[in-house]
């Protein structure tokens, strides 16, 4: 049975995997990268899919303006795992996540995505022919859910990131990860081996 909870701290190694299997590379070539990166997503909307334990399904929103005074947010990365696609994990990530947003005070949502998929969701173009990307971005890959009528009525400029600075990890918070994972990393090979040899 799948499970949609906010991702916490464990989940990060995971989600990227996740992310780096879903998009590849590219992933942080793309122009929405542009407005999450350094940031912090916003507050209680990062949503993660578990399955059996498993993480399966990853979301996030992030703050972002629409124009020079509209508040908004943006949805992305949106990811599935490959063998569990097709199950409508990445909808029910999508409805979640809408409704959260809403019952936080947020009045529009934006995403750099496909209007065939989106659209079921109620996004649409014709709102953000105003608005344009910080890079290159396809116009009708733009999309936009106004969470409260009119939200983006009129809304016209660059869209930018006004999320949380992601904080700085100091050296030694570094260090002792790493050894941390270090040590995990020898003790996952010493069970390996007297495992091997019983």
């Amino acid at each position: 049975m799948v499970t949609i909870r906010e991702e916490k701290f464990a989940d990060v190694a995971v989600r990227e995997a996740l992310l780096d299997e879903a998009y590849g590379p590219a992933r942080f070539a793309k122009t929405s990268e542009r407005l999450r990166e350094g940031r912090l997503p916003a507050d209680g909307l990062s949503l993660v899919a578990v399955d059996h334990g498993r993480l399966v399904g990853t979301v996030r929103l992030w703050h972002v303006t629409a124009g020079p005074t509209r508040a908004a947010l943006l949805l992305g990365p949106l990811a599935v795992h490959p063998f569990e696609r097709k199950r409508g994990i990445g909808a029910t990530l999508v409805h979640r996540a809408i409704a959260r947003a809403l019952l936080a005070g947020h009045r529009a949502v934006l995403l750099v995505g496909d209007a065939a998929y989106y659209g079921r969701f109620g996004f649409t173009a014709a709102v953000t022919g105003g608005l344009w990307m910080p890079g290159q971005f396809d116009r009708d890959r733009l999309l936009a859910l106004e969470l409260r009528p009119g939200a983006l009525a009129g809304a016209r400029g660059l869209i930018g990131a006004t999320g949380k600075a992601e904080p700085k990890p100091d050296l030694s918070m570094l260090i002792a990860v790493t050894r941390e994972n270090e040590r995990e990393t020898q003790g996952a090979n010493r069970r390996a081996i007297v495992q091997r040899a019983a």
